[in-house]
């Protein structure tokens, strides 16, 4: 039987809490040796040796992990900003060494974490394409052989001569996702790069890495997109605080997900978990319901819905911004997206508090429960993203008039047609 493509054994990272962010003198260690001799071997004990999770000054953002990859298996690891995730997935791609255990990659790896890693903003595209190829593993033959693909899928071939200090964000997205995905790799790492870019390239990248599973590589794959997990994935390991989940079927593991995901559901839309680009307060502030009988979260099938959004303190966020209102069914997918651009060609400036409202006129779901997700975007990038913003009950109405509508088992969207 041949070895796993990849082997996790007992992997551990601590981080210090609260050691220097700058290099102090000389002058400054030998004063601190001579006031207390034994405190680095105290320290260099407590961090080597205490590994209980109540530690005060060590932070552990892996604990114990281990699990194997078989060659073909397509792995989604899951977890709610701060289970380890991203930790992971750089220790495994020899960026960050961990502090106990050890990771075994068997096969040429390619690994998608911040897209655009290796970028200099002085180069050209063209000039960029070549740099971040080679610190990807490419060969300067293997870079030029694929030049025109990687252009191609890029979408920026007009400005490939261009300083990349001089491009929008989408661009210099696409042109950076576009050449780590043509690395041809037998093992593909990749972080949550698939929720970058405008629609359209979201849709293609998932095509690029629907392509990559189809040929049989191995990959590990990290998302907050259950539908993409659901699309992509064979097997799943939910993270927890650092710790793993057994490996999962793919219908265990966003079970698993979205049950964790309920328990923040009663928490203020301020408290609620986020992920955001850049550090930054809480953006979205209150999310209100509304249907023609007032504020309600129960909405009848067809019926007319209004959602009004409020943010504060992103007068300091740059570019021209967009509100997307997206509903995800009980599976975490999602079914429908109202968004300020994509519907109504329309962005706007940050400011100290806004409040936007988004009417349906009438809401075309199947009776069920669905959660509430709201992202503010600035066109390409994701500023701020809250999943599980809300929830809204769909409930039975006679929405084409002879008493009977299909269940959510069959379809999600109630839309007209004439039957001739």
């Amino acid at each position: 039987m041949s070895k796993p493509a990849i082997s996790v054994e007992n992997i551990c990272k601590a981080y210090r809490i609260g050691l220097a962010t700058k290099p102090e003198s000389l002058k400054h260690h030998a004063q601190q040796f001579l006031r207390n001799p034994l405190g680095p071997l105290k320290n260099l004990r407590k961090f080597n040796e205490d590994y209980s999770d109540d530690a005060e000054d060590i932070y552990w953002a892996l604990k114990d992990v281990s699990f194997d990859v078989q060659r073909g298996e397509v792995l989604g690891l899951i977890g709610r900003n701060g289970a380890g995730k991203s930790t992971l997935l750089k220790v495994l791609s020899r960026i960050v060494e961990p502090t106990s255990g050890r990771a075994v990659m068997r096969g040429r790896v390619s690994s998608l974490l911040e897209v655009g890693t290796g970028f200099h903003p002085e180069l050209t595209g063209r000039e960029n394409v070549y740099l971040n190829g080679a610190i990807l593993g490419m060969r300067r033959e293997e870079i030029k052989r694929k030049f025109d693909q990687i252009v191609e899928f890029s979408e920026v071939g007009k400005f490939l001569d261009t300083q990349v200090k001089r491009y929008s964000s989408g661009m210099y997205v696409r042109l950076a996702f576009s050449v780590a995905a043509h690395l041809d790799p037998e093992i593909m790492i990749v972080d949550e790069v698939l929720a970058v870019g405008d629609q359209a390239f979201q849709q293609k990248c998932l095509g690029k890495m629907n392509d990559v599973v189809k040929q049989g590589r191995t990959v590990v794959f990290v998302s907050h997109s259950m539908d993409a997990v659901a699309s992509l994935c064979t097997t799943v390991i939910h993270m927890k605080k650092g710790r793993p989940s057994a490996k999962l079927s793919m219908e265990e593991g966003v079970r698993s997900y979205l049950d964790e995901a309920s328990a923040s559901d009663n928490l203020p839309l301020d408290k609620k978990p986020r992920s955001q680009s850049q550090p930054h307060d809480p953006i979205f502030h209150k999310l209100a319901i509304r249907s023609d009988a007032g504020e309600s979260i129960t909405v009848p099938a067809g019926g007319r819905v209004f959602f009004d959004v409020t943010m504060k303190n992103f007068a300091d966020v740059p570019g021209n911004l967009t509100l997307g209102v997206g509903l995800s069914n009980s599976r975490g997918q999602r079914v429908v997206l109202f968004h300020t651009e994509y519907q109504q060609g329309r962005t706007f400036k940050g400011a100290d508090e806004m409040t936007l409202t988004c009417e349906v006129p009438s809401l075309p779901l199947v009776p069920g429960s669905y959660s509430v997700d709201l992202v503010l975007g600035d066109g390409f990038t994701m500023v701020e993203r809250v999943e599980r913003a809300g929830a809204i009950e769909v409930i039975y109405d006679d929405y084409f008039g002879h008493g009977k509508l299909p269940n959510n088992k069959s379809t999600t969207l109630l839309l007209p047609c004439a039957w001739n």
